[in-house]
Order: C-alpha cells, then structure tokens, then sequence
C-alpha cells in the first residue's frame, strides 16, 4: 500500500519546507526516477523523441576545464 502525503497552503507563501522534507524522505533513486520522468514529459509535450534522452547517453570523456 504507498503513503500518500498531503500539504496544503497559500500559493502565495514561500515555505518550501514540506517539499525539501518530503524529497529528501524519498531518497536518490526516487528523485532520479521523478527527474526522469518529468524530462521525458516534457519531451513528448515538446514532440521531441523521448527514447533518447540526453540524460540516459553514456559519459564518453572527462577533461579538465
């Protein structure tokens, strides 16, 4: 069963606590997954190929700047 977290508040107030407590609950492998997801939403709203995100490619090189 998942547990769903509820927070309500004015749009206008600038607390972010609920949200930088309940992310950093989820831990690395859930945040990755959302960014995931979101990137390839964002691609399909776009029109762009989704297959190929530049987040999924293979680090090739490193150099020293």
């Amino acid at each position: 069963m998942k547990k769903f977290e509820e927070n309500y508040q004015r749009m206008i107030d600038d607390r972010r606590s609920f949200d930088i407590r309940f992310w950093q609950s989820q831990g690395d492998v859930a945040i990755f997954k959302a960014v995931t997801e979101m990137h390839n939403d964002y691609l399909l709203i776009r029109g762009k190929n989704a297959d190929e995100s530049r987040l999924q490619r293979t680090v090739e090189t490193f150099r020293k700047a």
